[in-house]
């Protein structure tokens, strides 16, 4: 009998709201279940050492399970949510060893220089997202960030989306089984897979038609264009429109709300207020991170 390859993942939660677990609890195309237990790829196994929200281990026994992981090497590191720096990294610990406190920032630097790659996964991880918002008192950072601050240099991979599909990660993850990691040519520059993150939502949104007929909605649930009601779409890479969501029943604008614009650096406060039109004085104040 062929011997099976285990992908070993470590997955760690920082400064965040669990939603891009949520996220992938929700998968359907192929579920969170088959992702973790089954074989996705043939002879190709997704072990998940270490994941704070779903793994049945709690306390020191979790502990032990995420240091061993650490000395095994060779995994891909997954991170949500943003990475807190200020105060040498005390507003956010992932559990204690030997009595120290870890902290979220020492944890994702050490786990990262040890990792094959690293997915920041979700808009707080890929650009800082919502925990980086103006004021930020917690000094929250992409990963990419904080790990050029750390000086370690490993490939990073970003899955934004506030919370991202669950296709995308997963998506991502076959890839890697199937055909190692990403390139440069299969990312664009801001560090996301052009499968995914390749064409504008404006491109193939359902309303473009309106938008060029200067049919535009006055008031929310009103047919036409929403771009004069906060619509990001000209500005946002996604394949929302087509994939959709929850298991493609619908996506945002097919709900009668604005896109948001969850999947760019500048979310939230460059596309803020969110139900305006996009202000481009504004917009140009916030820097786009690229990788």
């Amino acid at each position: 009998m062929a011997s099976t390859i285990h992908y070993p993942v470590v997955w760690l939660q920082c400064a965040g709201c669990s939603g891009c677990s949520v996220s992938l609890l929700n998968s359907a195309a192929i579920t969170a279940r088959q992702l973790v237990l089954d074989q996705v790829v043939p002879g190709k196994h997704v072990n998940l050492r270490f994941h704070p929200t779903i793994m049945a281990a709690s306390g020191q026994l979790a502990m032990e399970v995420l240091l061993g992981a650490k000395e095994d090497r060779g995994y891909l590191l997954v991170v949500e949510g943003a990475v807190p720096l200020a105060a040498n990294g005390a507003f956010g610990a992932v559990g204690h060893a030997g009595g120290k406190e870890l902290t979220m920032a020492d944890s994702v630097a050490e786990l990262a220089a040890e990792s094959l790659a690293v997915v920041a996964l979700g808009t707080c991880a890929a650009f800082g997202g919502v925990p980086s918002a103006a004021p930020n008192p917690t000094g929250c950072v992409s990963v990419q960030e904080h790990l050029a601050k750390r000086g370690v240099k490993k490939p990073v991979v970003n899955i934004p989306g506030c919370p991202p599909h669950p296709d995308w990660f997963v998506g991502t993850v076959a890839r890697v089984m199937v055909g190692g990691l990403p390139t440069a040519d299969d990312l664009d520059e801001l560090g996301r897979p052009l499968a995914y993150f390749g064409k504008l939502v404006h491109e193939t949104c359902p309303r473009r038609a309106d938008f060029e007929a200067g049919r535009f909605a006055a008031r929310l649930g009103e047919s036409g264009c929403l771009y004069q009601l906060g619509c990001k779409g000209p500005l946002s890479n996604a394949d929302c429109p087509t994939r959709q969501w929850n298991n493609g029943t619908n996506w945002c604008v097919g709900a009668n709300s604005p896109c948001h614009g969850c999947v760019e650096p500048q979310f939230p406060d460059g596309f803020s207020p969110l139900y305006e039109k996009i202000d481009e004085g504004r917009l140009a104040r916030f820097k786009v991170t690229s990788k």
